[in-house]
């Protein structure tokens, strides 16, 4: 859409992202943590609702909106049954006894003093193997999450450092695909982004690492004898054994071999299944209510995938670990993000999207207000759109020409999208990586944004690069 074919002007664009920022910050003071059970969902389509009145009365047929809209849901298609796998995948973990074992183990090995540092530099090396963010939580975020809860670390904290430490590998593998798409919007090869991306990405990751060194020393955690009566509770209600971890490392390695998700997923699964069966009988049978005939096996099977399993152990905090909610507890997630898409595609459709990026891009004309206008560009539409991928498309085919116009290479407007489109995406409720993230690691998103320091971090510290012209390279020179 050209600036000439723009019907409404920048203050009618800004009004459906004004309407639903004040909307959801009422609801969320009202509703709380309760607010992701329906009433945010609500807020975002009431958020489109202003957008179509406005897209009416500027002449915008509501066919055409509700094409972009449809075309909005398509793309999340993917993502949708990703999260559906993901409830699955859940459920036969833990029935099959791999989660269990990871947090037996981790409450074992990972020292409590530094497990805030550990979450990240763990969660960091298995995103930057897998190149997904997404992965990493689903399968070693969660385990280190129980572990956290076990050792009395408050959730906000451990969830804060595995999103720190998963987007920091995620932002550096070449196996990534938003690490492929910055640079292919911006029209650079991957490895010289890879490369530029350290300048700002290596400083920010080490400072969230000091900060959450820091936190852990003034962080009280439970004592060596309750970790005693909750290893001796894990032993009780699950087999545990190394031999199990043989299916996240199988998942793993599919990822890293650039397996579909949505196979390596659904492999993950089937697999968590058929462990749970040669492996946890006595677990089924307590479920069952005593019963192991095939019937009554074949139904908890089927409910640990897509209803709620709870396992009785004998101590209140591992009963709250040793629950899932399967397809089902991903539902919300489902709904909000079903929303999001609602509220983005109605703010593309009117053009409003379009013409706040070309105010942004028109703010200044310094070297430093190009970055600063792109930044703005990538959180505004993470916040309006609700998509990173979004968030690096659209700014990136906007400011292209600005940055060569400019004699600046392309990596750094590569380096920019990410630092501000890619990392900002899980700090926003509404925005379909807030919405996974939280919905998977059952923490909400105002709980672990202090925490996700990396992610917050990430946007000040390019424009702190900026600022003070540090290696910004320019076409045709070396940094």
């Amino acid at each position: 859409m050209k600036e000439s074919e723009l019907k409404i002007s920048l203050i009618e664009s800004m009004i459906p992202l004004l309407c639903l920022i004040l909307l959801l910050s009422y609801n969320v003071f009202v509703f709380g943590d309760s607010a992701m059970d329906g009433s945010n969902q609500f807020i975002l389509l009431l958020g489109a609702s202003v957008g179509i009145f406005i897209g009416i009365r500027s002449g915008i047929s509501f066919k055409k909106m509700i094409n972009y809209v449809s075309s909005n849901l398509k793309s999340i298609t993917g993502a949708i049954l990703i999260l559906l796998l993901v409830g699955s995948l859940s459920g036969t973990w833990l029935i099959s006894g791999i989660i269990p074992s990871m947090i037996y183990y981790g409450l074992q090995v990972l020292n409590p003093n530094v497990f805030l540092p550990s979450c990240l530099v763990i969660c960091a090396v298995i995103s930057l193997s897998t190149g997904s963010s997404w992965t990493t939580s689903a399968t070693v975020g969660i385990a280190l999450i129980g572990i956290g809860k076990a050792l009395g670390i408050p959730s906000g904290m451990v969830a804060g450092a595995v999103i720190s430490g998963a987007y920091f590998g995620d932002k550096l593998s070449p196996l990534s695909d938003t690490t492929n798409l910055a640079p292919a919007v911006s029209n650079t090869d991957l490895f010289t982004h890879i490369r530029y991306l350290t300048i700002t990405t290596i400083p920010t990751i080490l400072v969230a690492l000091i900060i959450l060194s820091i936190l852990n020393l003034f962080t009280e955690v439970n004592g060596s004898s309750e970790n005693e009566s909750m290893l001796n509770s894990i032993k009780d209600t699950f087999y545990i054994s190394p031999f199990l971890f043989i299916v996240p490392i199988v998942v793993v390695f599919m990822i890293f071999k650039k397996t579909p998700p949505l196979i390596a997923l659904f492999i993950g699964t089937v697999l968590g299944a058929v462990f749970a069966l040669f492996f946890q009988i006595d677990t089924i049978s307590q479920i069952s209510g005593g019963n192991n005939n095939i019937s009554d096996v074949y139904k908890v099977i089927l409910n640990s995938i897509t209803v709620e399993t709870e396992i009785e152990s004998g101590n209140k905090i591992l009963n709250e670990l040793f629950s899932s909610g399967g397809m089902k507890g991903m539902l919300n997630t489902i709904w909000l993000v079903i929303c999001a898409m609602v509220f983005g595609g109605i703010m593309e459709a009117i053009g409003a999207l379009k013409r706040i990026s070309n105010f942004l891009l028109n703010i200044g004309k310094s070297t430093f207000s190009l970055f600063a206008s792109t930044v703005g560009s990538c959180l505004t539409i993470n916040l309006s759109a609700s998509d990173q991928y979004l968030s690096i498309v659209i700014p990136g085919k906007m400011f292209s020409k600005a940055y060569e116009d400019k004699g600046l290479a392309p990596e750094n407007l590569s380096r920019t999208l990410e630092d501000s489109g890619t990392v900002t995406s899980v700090l926003i409720p509404w925005n379909t990586c807030g919405a996974y993230q939280s919905g998977i690691l059952g923490v909400g998103v105002l709980e672990y944004f202090v925490y996700a320091i990396f992610n917050w971090l990430s946007p000040f510290t390019t424009l702190f690069i900026a600022a003070i012209n540090f290696k910004i390279k320019q076409l045709n020179k070396s940094v």
